[in-house]
């Protein structure tokens, strides 16, 4: 059977073929396509995403929002929007996560009706908080629209969806003019006008910042808007569990989410008319990453499990230049909980990266040097720490006025200085880390997916702007331009759907597992830590920057093994199918997310973007296709990869 696919807002269209394998178990790999199961009925990839699958069916002062910050708690809504359960509460809109895109979708609908952000810890939070270089956005008058789409697609590698970036690349400077009318603080230049910075693959100084923490102004904007408006109700601590979804017809459907209070141990159920899944990256997947601990692959797992299509799990984006512990004067006491970051900033500024013997190495690799894109420099660091048997590199901004540094980067020179390191005088040691996942959830041009009342928006969707690279600075433009585009299908969703009061009995309820006892939930949580670090550890030794085909199912096994024994431990120790805990349940998502970038990773057979495999050195143009998991038809036998509860039977 052969089906032809034209990729939603896509103009690469593509063909797959897959055959009838018996009891549908066995998956078929025709050009960098996993399906996993079988599809029963014709697939037809039309009018976007909507209908895709039918199928049977800053400045220190300014920036104090992370010390400052008190907790919102759960403010309360009106009668009409819950009812008097606690547990269960009924919203027209769900934004799971409290990012740029989360919040800035929920101040637009917030307009319409009433919306519940959920989030998994306090708001702040998220990926946002932590980005640090800025947003790119064509404001220059000696910059164009077609310059920014065309080092976007470069630097992808050619894989981008070329209507996604036009879209991106000339909707994102109002995007921008949004932020400032709202209260965002950007850096101004001499001039008066916004200060545009450089990064790595850009042809023009386009990046709005503010010093080096960016994200931290915008959350801390946004947040202040959320706070004023009195639809919008935030619930902090609250961890998604997974999306409560039922067949209708040939059209899957979500109704909202299960969620985990964290600090009450309540499992908390939300009903509501459109979902926006808004909850980041997977960074965690890996020992040292860029992300925040919240990191774990939540919205990616939960929406696999839901039936929505995944794609280009493989393209993982390596930060060339994370903070190396190891190299400064004074050793941090313990072990960080993620990565610090050095923004690609610092190189777009001039700084240099040099070997331990001060060798500058980046002209050796490619004619841009230290601003050619993040995966050629992860990747050159990454030849020179193997070769030379070295823990990291140094980068050096040093030879520029003290001033201009600690002004351009104050954040940065403060946390090395803790350590003894003063960045005006001397190199800072640098190591790659985990920092992007250009793949995830696909979306359409208006952050719809295939599963009807699930949008997406920020690092969890795959639009096809990024293709196999991300250019700098581009994801909280991406963030910000589809968060707007997904709110009025979304209003429009709202309006022709009603909410069902007794909706909330239509799936079983997971269950705490405090009738396992102390002891049994102690050896459980130790057990899943040490999982945790085993899976991390087999990420990064197999599916790092450089990958073979046989590293790669090296980890498929291992991942495997290690995923079955866990949850033979577990279900040994009494543990249930529909039992949850917060460790669990993000340990959970990360073997789904490790296993989504594993088989995407195997599928393609060359060397693209950050795809770089020993195997397949070099680019084909035959292969520049997206890397789509379609949702599988048959019950996975993996309690990582199926949701907790049953479907709705009507």
């Amino acid at each position: 059977m052969t089906t032809s696919i034209a990729g939603g807002s896509s103009n690469l269209h593509y063909r797959l073929s897959f055959r009838q394998a018996k009891g549908c178990r066995q998956a078929s790999w025709i050009s960098s396509l996993k399906f996993n199961g079988c599809l029963r009925n014709e697939i037809s990839w039309s009018d976007g995403l909507s209908k895709l699958l039918q199928f049977q069916r800053y400045k220190f002062s300014r920036s104090t929002i992370s010390k400052n910050w008190k907790p919102l708690g759960t403010r309360k809504v009106s009668v009409s929007s819950c009812l008097r359960d606690s547990t269960v509460k009924y919203f027209d809109f769900a934004v799971i996560g409290s990012g740029v895109a989360g919040l800035r979708y929920a101040l637009e609908v917030a307009k319409y009706g009433t919306v519940a952000v959920i989030t998994k810890a306090e708001p702040h939070e998220s990926n946002t908080n932590y980005a640090q270089g800025g947003v790119s956005a064509v404001l220059s008058p000696s910059d164009s629209v077609e310059s920014h789409m065309q080092d976007t697609m470069v630097a992808g590698a050619y894989l981008c969806d070329e209507e996604t970036v036009r879209v991106v690349c000339t909707e994102g400077p109002d995007r921008i003019r949004e932020l400032i009318a709202m209260g965002a603080m950007f850096d101004h230049g001499e001039d008066g006008n916004l200060h545009l910075a450089r990064e790595g693959g850009h042809s023009h100084h386009r990046i709005v910042h503010a010093a080096d923490m960016t994200g931290r102004e915008i959350e801390r904007a946004l947040l202040e808007a959320v706070v004023n408006d009195p639809n919008i109700s935030v619930f902090e601590h609250h961890f998604a569990i997974d999306l409560l979804t039922s067949q209708d017809g040939p059209d899957m459907v979500c109704h909202g989410v299960d969620t985990l209070n964290t600090e009450t141990q309540q499992v908390v159920r939300f009903i509501s008319k459109v979902t926006l899944l808004a909850s980041g990256g997977a960074g965690h997947i890996y020992p040292s990453t860029t992300n925040p601990q919240v990191a774990t692959g939540d919205g990616i797992a939960m929406a696999h499990r839901a039936q929505a299509v995944i794609s280009n799990m493989e393209f993982v984006q390596f930060h060339p230049t994370a903070l190396a512990d190891e190299g400064l004067p004074i050793k941090p006491i313990k072990a960080r909980e993620n990565a610090f970051l050095i923004t690609e900033a610092v190189r777009g500024d001039g700084g240099i990266l040099y070997n331990l013997d001060w060798e500058r190495f980046m002209p050796l690799y490619d004619e841009r040097a230290e601003l050619a894109p993040r995966d050629v420099v992860a990747r050159s660091i990454d030849d020179q720490l193997k070769k030379r048997c070295e823990k990291y590199v140094l980068l050096d901004i040093s030879h520029k006025p003290r001033e201009k540094i600690l002004s351009h980067f104050p954040n940065i020179a403060a946390e090395c200085l803790q350590y003894g390191l003063d960045i005006t005088r001397q190199p800072i040691p640098v190591v790659p880390a985990a920092h992007y996942m250009c793949g995830g959830v696909r979306a359409g041009l208006q952050g719809e997916t295939n599963v009807q009342g699930l949008y997406v928006a920020g690092e969890v969707a795959c639009t096809g702007l990024h293709g196999a690279n991300r250019l700098a600075s581009n994801s909280l433009l991406e963030a910000l331009v589809f968060a707007r585009r997904a709110v009025q299908p979304s209003i429009d969703h709202m309006k022709s759907s009603s909410l069902d009061l007794s909706a909330s009995n239509w799936w079983a309820r997971p269950v705490v597992p405090s009738s396992l006892g102390s002891n049994v939930m102690d050896n459980v949580s130790r057990k899943t830590r040490e999982v945790r670090r085993e899976l991390q550890s087999i990420m990064w030794k197999y599916v790092g920057i450089v990958r073979s085909t046989t590293r790669l199912e090296t980890a498929e096994g291992e991942i495997s093994e290690l995923e079955g024994q866990w949850e033979k431990y577990l279900f040994e120790e009494g543990w249930e199918q529909t039992m949850v805990g917060l460790e669990a349940c993000e340990m959970r998502n990360l073997f789904c997310c490790a296993k989504l970038v594993v088989s995407s990773a195997l599928a393609r057979h060359e060397s693209r973007g950050l795809h770089y495999t020993i195997d397949f050195p070099h680019v084909e143009e035959s292969k520049r296709l997206p890397t789509v998991i379609l949702p599988s038809l048959v019950k996975n036998n993996t309690w990582s990869s199926r949701q907790l509860h049953k479907q709705v039977i009507f």
